[in-house]
């Protein structure tokens, strides 16, 4: 479709904590909203589609009004475009980390930039988590596995943000990319 963009709509609070909302549901609330060629991947909260609609603050905030309205809470939604998760992958952000069993790597997706003043890497008192760089969009984080469980990375951010973030394990991330890139 000409004059379209194809989105990745990372969600936040999707099959959590006790709020399971099935993917067909999901794909067809998307599809009420008019937007094109839904789709979604896996059961944590990752929906494709295309769209004409240009303005991505309003697009986001028309999503979240209209999930939280269906399912009666918020749906944090960080948006992306093909292009920019191909972009992010690309990049190889985790180059040179080394990937153990206890080692875990993960985006964590942005609503905000993170504070500027915050210097990199940040880690957590306790060594289960290192924020190893960001982007406004993104944040690079990489998990240290304790008793075979780890903190969630959305939660790893200073008392002084006032975004929102959601988190997918970086190989999750790339298959993601490739689901969304198949028409």
């Amino acid at each position: 479709m000409t004059g379209t963009t194809t989105y990745i709509a990372f969600l936040r609070a999707v099959n959590v904590g006790g709020r399971t909302v099935k993917m067909e549901r999901l794909r067809a609330l998307f599809a009420e909203l008019g937007l094109d060629q839904v789709r979604s991947y896996i059961q944590t909260g990752n929906v494709f589609f295309s769209t004409a609609e240009t303005d991505r603050a309003a697009l986001t905030a028309r999503i979240e009004q209209h999930l939280e309205q269906a399912l009666g809470y918020a749906v944090p939604v960080m948006l992306r475009t093909v292009e920019e998760v191909a972009e992010l992958v690309d990049a190889d952000p985790f180059a040179g980390v080394e990937v153990t069993p206890e080692v875990r790597l993960c985006a964590v997706f942005l609503s905000e930039p993170l504070p500027t003043d915050l210097e990199f890497p940040v880690s957590s008192p306790k060594g289960d988590w290192e924020i190893i760089s960001a982007t406004p969009g993104t944040a690079f984080t990489v998990l240290h596995l304790r008793d075979g469980r780890t903190v969630n990375p959305a939660t790893c951010f200073p008392k002084s943000y006032q975004g929102q973030a959601t988190s997918r394990f970086f190989h999750t991330i790339v298959k993601i990319l490739a689901a969304a890139r198949k028409v």
